[in-house]
């Protein structure tokens, strides 16, 4: 019995309980020395802050709760998901700057490396063994990430100066933060543009001066930003307003079928072992971009708009290579 089993099973007995149970039945109901009971209560209790108190009266030990409330685990083993979830959090809080959230943030990071810390005998041991690696993270500047996080949570408009790597120009903006979302490894601000009159997603790294205003921020409800940005395809969102049709190889489908590109996608594996998959979109640019990285493995079948757009792109290459 390890270390993780021993500690659950010390909780089912307290929990079976109704009297304090004394050091000896838990020595031999966990089979184990009086030195490792009392190592594993102080793991119940610093790890997972169990309300494990001893009775010296009744010489036992006991969960002391309110009434009515049951103190139990979280949860010992993780799967694949929760493990990705647990650690990604780990790397986000790691990678925030201090600053604004920071005293807010320290309980949460204190808290989740206890829960983490159950999982391995080593204390940097999970660092070393599993990583999350983020290729294409752009780091923001710390003071603007600051006031667009403010601005975000007090409900405040923000005065930016934004700069687009698409024209390569500045402009000013007034905008109504809206979410702050966190895609592709890369921050992104949701937004009211008031400007160009519609919401409209900023590269939080791109953003080179910020001003938090005094005026109240414009609301959506979360179905209004949720048709525009989380309906189409990608970081450029807006209203669907074309669905591409891409024919992946037999050899490419086993690794695409598998995947998940959107939420509301359409997936058919063919007979011949081909994979068709029907994707919305309103603007091509990241789909372009993503259809490109498959190569000769993936076809565009429609709509024709979006095939002569890889084509173009293809060629383009090519004669990068004469």
């Amino acid at each position: 019995m390890d270390r993780l089993q021993r500690i659950y099973k010390l909780h089912q007995i307290l929990i079976a309980r109704r009297r304090p149970v004394s050091r000896q039945v838990l020595e031999e109901q966990l089979e184990c020395s009086h030195a490792t009971v009392k190592r594993i209560i102080d793991e119940l209790r610093l790890y997972f802050n169990a309300p494990l108190k001893y009775d010296r009266e009744r010489n036992g030990y006991f969960y002391e709760t309110r009434e009515g409330e049951v103190f139990e685990l979280p949860g010992l083993w993780f799967n694949a998901d929760e493990l990705y979830a647990l650690l990604t959090v780990q790397q986000l809080l790691e990678q925030t700057q201090p600053g604004l959230l920071d005293d807010r943030l320290k309980p949460i990071k204190a808290r989740l490396e206890k829960i983490l810390a159950t999982i391995q005998s080593n204390k940097d041991e999970i660092a070393r063994r599993i990583r999350i690696l983020q290729m294409t993270a752009r780091k923001p500047a710390t003071e603007h990430f600051q006031s667009v996080t403010s601005a975000l949570l007090q409900r405040k408009r923000l005065h930016i100066h934004y700069h687009s790597r698409s024209n390569d120009q500045t402009t000013q903006r007034q905008i109504s933060p809206q979410r702050l979302t966190h895609y592709r490894d890369n921050w992104y601000l949701d937004a009211y543009c008031h400007k160009r009159e519609a919401l409209r997603s900023f590269a939080v790294d791109r953003i080179s001066a910020s001003r938090s205003l005094d005026q109240v921020a414009l609301e959506f409800s979360d179905a209004e930003l949720d048709v525009h940005f989380a309906s189409s395809y990608g970081i450029f969102a807006g209203k669907p307003k074309k669905t591409a049709v891409l024919l992946f190889s037999p050899e490419r489908a086993r690794w695409v079928a598998d995947e998940q590109w959107h939420p509301q996608q359409q997936g058919t594996l063919l007979s011949d072992g081909s994979y068709e998959l029907h994707i919305s979109y309103a603007d091509s640019k990241e789909l372009v971009m993503d259809i490109l990285k498959h190569g000769a493995e993936v076809e565009v079948l429609g709509p024709d708009e979006l095939r002569q757009e890889v084509i173009k792109q293809l060629r383009a290459a090519i004669k990068k290579y004469g």
